[in-house]
């Protein structure tokens, strides 16, 4: 399984902005690309004004598939137009992981 971290964050004051944004026209495509996902989380305590969410993949062309049809997807495009006019996101960090071997996640 490969797992794929992404921490947004948004200028301050605006990542309930985002997060709406973000559930009004970003979800229903990316989910239908990518599935649920294994974690969308807020941050409570450390760096403010970021989330998180996380993708599980069977591998890194599973991967690759997903998010070439997600990205060829007019509605995911219409999304990330609406994303970038608003201009909420200032930073976006991917890490791409792998379950330690005595913690496996299932799905």
């Amino acid at each position: 399984m490969l797992l794929d971290v992404r921490t947004y964050t948004c200028r301050p004051g605006t990542i309930k902005l985002q997060l709406e944004l973000y559930e009004q026209h970003g979800l229903t495509p990316q989910k239908r690309h990518l599935g649920e996902p294994v974690a969308f989380l807020v941050t409570e305590t450390g760096p403010l004004n970021t989330y998180m969410h996380i993708w599980a993949y069977e591998s890194a062309a599973d991967r690759e598939r997903k998010r070439a049809a997600m990205q060829a997807d007019p509605d995911w495009q219409a999304y990330l137009k609406k994303s970038a006019e608003a201009g909420y996101l200032v930073a976006q960090e991917n890490r791409l992981m792998t379950p330690a071997a005595f913690a496996p996640i299932k799905r």
